[in-house]
């Protein structure tokens, strides 16, 4: 599967590699297990989708924001491991922020779900947990932290 191909097919584009926002590494490897860590809507250095979903974003803007993560992490993966070297995706934590009484996380995480699917294809097929929270860095109003398996 060449996932090169796949990207420029779907108009999809990889974003530059983001830095850590402290003291630790984004992508970290125990064994056969990928940690990535949180990935926000960030391109090329720009902080994108921020605010609180509802209040400032819509349900649709944080449906695209999930994919800029989804992005983000497929980036850290082609950069520090090479997508040769991945079995597949096993696992997202999905964070976001918003209004009291909005309920359609699920919508707008499907946006990375369905992003690993149309890329990776079987091997894009993960279980996920949605967490809403009070405040992400920098504003952000989603984040999205994932681990995968080595060949």
């Amino acid at each position: 599967m060449d996932i090169e191909k796949i990207l420029t097919k779907n108009r999809l584009t990889l974003p530059g590699l983001s830095n850590p926002g402290g003291e630790y590494i984004s992508v970290n490897v125990r064994h056969k297990i990928i940690y990535v860590a949180i990935q926000f809507p960030i391109f090329n250095d720009r902080f994108l989708y921020q605010g609180r979903l509802v209040d400032t974003i819509t349900t649709e803007d944080g449906h695209r924001a999930t994919e800029l993560c989804a992005l983000n992490i497929l980036s850290q993966i082609h950069h520090k491991i090479g997508f040769e070297n991945v079995l597949g995706l096993n696992h997202l934590d999905m964070y976001y922020r918003s209004t009291e009484d909005w309920d359609d996380a699920p919508k707008i995480f499907d946006g990375a779900s369905g992003l690993f699917a149309k890329v990776l294809g079987d091997k894009g097929l993960h279980s996920r947990s949605i967490f809403g929270v009070n405040k992400l860095p920098k504003n952000f109003c989603v984040g999205i932290t994932s681990s995968f398996t080595l060949v």
